[in-house]
């Protein structure tokens, strides 16, 4: 089984409306988030449906498509990951977590992120302190994609009813001034408050304020309305960005 057959799947069922759409859609152009990032064309479920027939695909050939400069190939690599860790037991999702670490520069777009951290990244750090000081050195990367990354991988803990390191993060990315920051921050507030409201409405009581809109009204998402209305109508200028 060799990535060719992966790249040939993808290309079979390829679009060229999309293909030209995609670079918009992923912020591409010159001077934005992705610039460079380069498209074939292929929807998600198509490229999950192949990583699901490729799950066996060897390491050594998941790399080479995690290191392409086709977005797609990148996002099916993480899919047959996932799909690795899915299938296996405690050893493979270790290995996975080494084999992400060490090309974790390859996940450099909101999707891959949202894919990895939370699958394939986060699920290894719980339980073991050590490791827990990976997020705090993303989190205060300048790397756009590893403080993206370092808020999403709280996710498994969040899901755990471990609320403490999404907070922790939050504190440290408030003042970040990238706007896919502020969304990542406010879902993982979002999902504190899906299953502790009383602790996501300690956080805003303490930083609302300070919160940029975009991170204050995702975190604000599932509130009732006239919770949301107050902690709006009590926010500082920042929250106006």
């Amino acid at each position: 089984m060799r990535a060719t057959e992966i790249k040939a799947a993808l290309q079979a069922v390829s679009d060229a409306e999309k293909a030209a759409f995609y670079p918009r859609f992923f912020k591409a152009g010159k001077g934005e988030y992705a610039e460079g990032d380069r498209f074939v064309g292929v929807v998600v479920p198509e490229q999950r449906r192949i990583a699901k027939r490729f799950h066996q695909l060897p390491l050594s050939e998941v790399r080479k498509l995690l290191r392409s400069p086709l977005h797609e190939y990148r996002n099916t690599a993480l899919l047959i990951l996932a799909e690795k860790v899915r299938r296996g037991d405690e050893a493979t999702a270790e290995v996975v977590y080494e084999f992400v670490l060490r090309d974790v520069d390859r996940v450099n777009h909101w999707d891959l992120v949202d894919l990895a951290a939370p699958k394939l990244i986060g699920p290894r750090l719980r339980g073991r302190p050590k490791r827990m000081k990976l997020l705090d050195e993303f989190a205060a990367c300048d790397d756009l994609w590893k403080r993206r990354i370092a808020i999403m991988s709280t996710l498994p803990f969040i899901r755990g009813g471990d609320f403490a390191p999404t907070l922790r993060l939050a504190d440290r990315l408030l003042d970040d001034d990238h706007d896919l920051i502020h969304k990542a921050v406010g879902w993982m507030l979002r999902e504190v408050g899906n299953r502790d409201r009383a602790t996501l409405l300690r956080y805003l009581d303490r930083h609302a304020s300070r919160m940029p809109r975009t991170m204050l009204r995702y975190a604000l998402e599932k509130l009732p309305p006239s919770q949301r209305r107050r902690y709006l109508s009590s926010a500082g200028s920042r929250a106006g960005m």
